[in-house]
């Protein structure tokens, strides 16, 4: 049975398995709520040493550049598992979410702790595509 409680304007379901943070319905997230996060995750993983937590996203359409950057440093500095429900397709497709998480069997997006594919080419030759250009 799950337990909630409420830290600031964010609902934190205690499951067995995991914290599961909830935001709201919100579509877009901006600095602030990356801010209550942010603090909320301090708390969580500092001060009660949570190992496991879950951020619902099914409404996010559109997240600070910054969130991604930051689950991983928690996840790198800590230890710390993260997963995502899953999100609308606008956040699906980002670069950091299509690098970073996979799709469990339990329908959850696990982070990853090594990106899962590369998207961009690992040795960029400026010379050959400027010149290539100017031919």
């Amino acid at each position: 049975m799950a337990v909630q409680r409420r830290f600031k304007r964010m609902l934190i379901d205690d499951r067995d398995e995991f914290l599961l943070l909830q935001l709201g319905e919100m579509e877009i997230w901006d600095g602030a709520d990356l801010a209550l996060l942010r603090e909320a995750l301090f708390h969580l993983i500092d001060h009660e040493n949570s190992p496991a937590i879950v951020i619902d996203m099914q409404f996010v359409k559109y997240i600070p550049s910054g969130f991604f950057g930051m689950l991983y440093d928690w996840q790198e500095k800590c230890g710390t598992w993260f997963a995502l429900t899953p999100p609308q397709p606008n956040v699906q497709r980002m670069l950091w979410f299509r690098q970073f998480f996979r799709l469990s069997a339990e329908g959850l997006y696990e982070m990853l702790p090594e990106p899962s594919e590369a998207l961009i080419p690992t040795e960029a030759n400026s010379e050959a595509y400027l010149s290539s250009q100017t031919a």
